[in-house]
């Protein structure tokens, strides 16, 4: 299908023209801010349900937020995206332009296997934008009845497919994400991104058999733990059929113990490997 101005629909364009997160970057924060959307499995002709996180966001927070999700429409259809605990900060019911247009939006594209996810708010109280860490919204969906068991379809976490502005033929290639400075200017953050994964059948584990912690955090086993571990980590987490770690990485790299390995374990190895925590 030929893309379009914005392929998110009538009222996910109006909130876009609406939010923080159409005006041009002004400045950068500097901070980096992970999405990353979890595992499911289901028989085929099943539903399954796959949660999306916010995590490490900056202590100033996010007033803005748009991505979308990629997916193998062939596998899988989503029915509907519902908006998680992240975002039940009181801005839906203080924000007076949430009447037209709602804090939390999605448009989905099943035809395109896509879908765009957006929250904003027109708020200037920081109290009332997204803190902390939680889940921004859970997809639901169907896995097709023609499905073969094992057969997988990964929810890629990317940029909105539009062009940056009406008048233009620059396609989007950014996550926008961040809040407006003082000076009305708008700061975005970096942003890092984990893929999700729907399995048809039985899910398959990143940790193979069980294994004994050699080094606390050493993911990739190269005898030390530094950043690569945390990218290590993230990697499995969102393909584990392409990086998936060994029984003794699974095992080091379970730092938040006994969750198993998640994005969250990359995040302590990034405060242990920037000096901010002194230990595992």
């Amino acid at each position: 299908m030929k893309t379009k101005k914005i392929v998110i629909g009538t009222m996910a364009a109006a909130m876009l023209s609406l939010s923080v997160c159409s005006l041009i970057p002004a400045s950068a924060a500097g901070e980096t801010v992970l999405i990353s959307a979890g595992k499911a499995s289901a028989e085929a002709g099943g539903t399954f349900e796959v949660e999306v996180k916010l995590s490490d966001i900056p202590e100033t927070g996010i007033r803005g937020c748009n991505f979308s999700i990629e997916f193998d429409n062939s596998i899988i259809t989503v029915d509907e995206i519902i908006a998680g605990s992240l975002t039940e900060n009181g801005a839906g019911t203080t924000d007076p332009s949430a009447s037209l247009i709602p804090t939390f939006s999605s448009y989905l594209e099943n035809d395109e296997g896509s879908a765009s996810i957006m929250w904003s708010t027109s708020l200037d109280d920081a109290s009332y934008w997204l803190k902390g860490e939680g889940v921004l919204c859970t997809v639901k969906g169907k896995v097709a009845s023609t499905a073969k068991d094992g057969a997988k379809s990964e929810i890629k976490i990317v940029p909105v497919k539009r062009y940056t502005n009406t008048e233009s033929n620059v396609m989007n290639e950014t996550i926008d994400c961040g809040y407006l400075n003082k000076d009305g200017e708008k700061v975005s953050y970096d942003v890092e991104t984990v893929s999700g994964l729907v399995t048809v059948g039985d899910d398959s584990s990143v940790v193979g058999p069980p294994a004994d912690v050699t080094l606390k955090g050493d993911a990739n086993c190269d005898g030390k733990v530094t950043i690569a571990d945390a990218t290590a980590i993230l990697q499995a987490v969102g393909n584990s059929d392409k990086y998936g770690l060994s029984a003794e990485g699974a095992a080091n790299g379970d730092v938040i113990e006994p969750a198993g390995i998640t994005a969250a374990d990359a995040v302590q190895i990034k405060l242990l490997d920037a000096g901010l925590i002194d230990k595992l």
